[in-house]
């Protein structure tokens, strides 16, 4: 049997999974495809991602958003809601700006434009299957919740 995290512990794998692959697919509500971009914490700021853009990108717009998050072993999944927004804060910007930032941006910062996705809401799923349900996978048979994942509805990732 497997022990289910409580929420706040799911969301805290969900942050360090998305250290180890730091990649989502984000667009704003409206019919916009989602895109895949580079993400970035600070955690100082809780329940914030932050996303380095070109100024004519289509999320630069703002607005509602969602984002999807794969983890590398294809073991962790979430879904996001919450309002892109361009991040103000010239400390921000630096601090976050690094050498993989800048290999986007030719001309460097004055380029870039920082945005914000204030996360409102989140789905999370952890595909941790017992031993006894990936025994089930590969010969067949019906996995039972309790030999399942992990999965919260939160609205804090932090």
């Amino acid at each position: 049997m497997v022990d289910k995290d409580t929420p706040q512990e799911v969301a805290a794998k969900f942050l360090a999974r998305l250290k180890d692959s730091p990649f989502i697919m984000i667009g704003l509500a409206g019919g916009h495809h989602v895109e895949p971009m580079n993400v970035k914490t600070d955690e100082d700021q809780p329940n914030v991602l932050f996303v380095f853009s070109g100024k004519e990108n289509r999320i630069a717009a703002g607005g509602e958003a969602t984002a999807q998050f794969a983890g590398k072993g294809h073991d962790f999944f979430a879904s996001l809601m919450g309002t892109v927004s361009e991040e103000t804060d010239h400390a921000t910007f630096d601090k976050l700006w690094d050498n993989r930032v800048e290999a986007w941006f030719p001309n460097g910062k004055q380029d870039a434009r920082l945005n914000r996705f204030d996360v409102s809401s989140a789905e999370l799923w952890e595909t941790d299957v017992s031993l006894g349900g990936r025994l089930k996978m590969l010969i067949g048979g019906t996995i039972k919740p309790q030999e399942s994942s992990s999965h919260a509805m939160v609205d804090s990732i932090a």
